[in-house]
């Protein structure tokens, strides 16, 4: 009987960070072409898609995919891992041989800066934020700023620890000749910055940029005749608690908790099994509160974590080693970006920031205003 493991088995990513030339569909044609000559595989050969982008089909026409299997599933930063989860799900179950998962933004050559800020009154629309937050003027990053807030009332956490998370991301971003900031950042540089949402200052907060991305999924059995060594899909799950803030249940835990143990199970590993992580980084706080959800350090403990210099180069637990969403780039949806990054540590390709004998990496995404949360585990070998 054929081996329908799921494995990645390409990737591609577009340019970034700015890349005026490229439409959102651009971004999404470059990543494709580029994932396909990775995997060394044709375009016919893609036989299901996933996208989340509100003009799927559009996009699937424009790439000129003939599927048999779509999933167009959209819950912000994080559907890339929702994507992994299902499109897992199709192969074992022969939905699909072969599915190709893209994405693209032009936000930072479109609109530049002033997306997400709600415009010169600082109102979101209604529709985006719901009839009851949108009068009082909130903005996205004032949601992460309650979060933040919180954590630091419960725990302890300071901003300085916030900020080892940023300089930990610019730390990697200077290998990365792509990154949109690669120059040296301090704990001092961060708390310099503009307060945007105390606790959360500029330099807390993600780039805006371009970008697109790619991956391709196919069978253990498929993968055998391809160009790059399978990435093993080990674990997949998903949760979400709520949508808008005002209904977060608690706002120092999400549902990656729950997921994270569900992937790990599925996975049969611990967390002091994993070898790098690559976590969303929307903001300081959304790093912080995945690497607590993923098990890495007890709930609250998350700031002496960083603090002690696990998630740098050279520590014991890499953490976002392309620059992340803080240095390198967030076009608008990043979680892609965290997938394709940790098949490249599982290949061995990721240069000088290569983790040491890397077998185990987990992708966490967050959607939303820490709503929807992902949890992938990939692994250079079979469980």
């Amino acid at each position: 009987m054929a081996d329908r493991t799921p494995v990645i088995c390409g990737v591609g990513l577009s340019d970034y960070p700015k890349a005026p030339l490229l439409s959102v569909r651009g971004h999404h044609a470059l990543a494709m072409r580029r994932a396909l000559a990775d995997a060394g595989l044709r375009k016919s050969d893609i036989d299901g898609y996933a996208n989340a982008d509100s003009k799927l089909a559009d996009i699937a026409e424009y790439l000129g995919i003939e599927h048999r299997w779509v999933d167009g599933t959209s819950l912000g930063g994080s559907s890339f891992e929702f994507h992994v989860q299902h499109a897992a799900a199709a192969i074992r179950a022969g939905y699909a041989d072969t599915v190709l998962v893209s994405y693209g933004s032009d936000q930072l050559s479109a609109r530049g800066r002033t997306l997400g800020t709600g415009g010169a009154a600082g109102v979101q629309a209604p529709d985006t934020w719901g009839s009851f937050e949108a009068p009082y003027g909130n903005v996205l990053v004032g949601s992460y700023a309650m979060a933040a807030l919180r954590h630091m009332h419960e725990f302890g956490t300071t901003p300085e620890q916030l900020a080892q998370i940023a300089v930990a991301a610019r730390e990697f971003a200077a290998y990365n000749p792509k990154a949109q900031y690669r120059q040296p950042l301090s704990v001092q540089d961060v708390l310099d910055s503009r307060m945007i949402a105390d606790p959360l200052h500029k330099l807390d907060c993600c780039v805006v940029s371009d970008g697109g991305g790619a991956f391709i999924m196919t069978t253990a059995e498929r993968a055998r005749d391809l160009r790059q060594p399978p990435v093993y899909v080990l674990g997949a799950a998903a949760g979400q608690t709520h949508w808008n803030i005002s209904q977060m249940p608690d706002f120092t835990t999400t549902a990656a908790t729950a997921a994270a143990a569900e992937a790990y199970r599925q996975a049969g590993i611990r967390p002091e099994d994993v070898d790098t992580v690559m976590t969303y980084d929307s903001f300081t706080i959304t790093a912080l509160m995945l690497i607590e959800a993923l098990g890495f350090c007890k709930l609250g403990e998350g700031g002496p974590f960083v603090e002690e210099g696990h998630i740098r180069k050279g520590g014991r637990l890499p953490m976002n080693t392309d620059g992340g969403g803080l240095s390198a780039c967030h076009p608008g949806m990043r979680g892609l970006f965290l997938i394709a990054e940790a098949v490249r540590q599982l290949r061995g390709q990721a240069g000088e920031v290569q983790t040491p004998d890397c077998e185990i990496a987990v992708a966490a995404g967050s959607g939303g205003y820490l709503s929807a949360m992902g949890v992938t585990v990939l692994g250079a070998k079979p469980v």
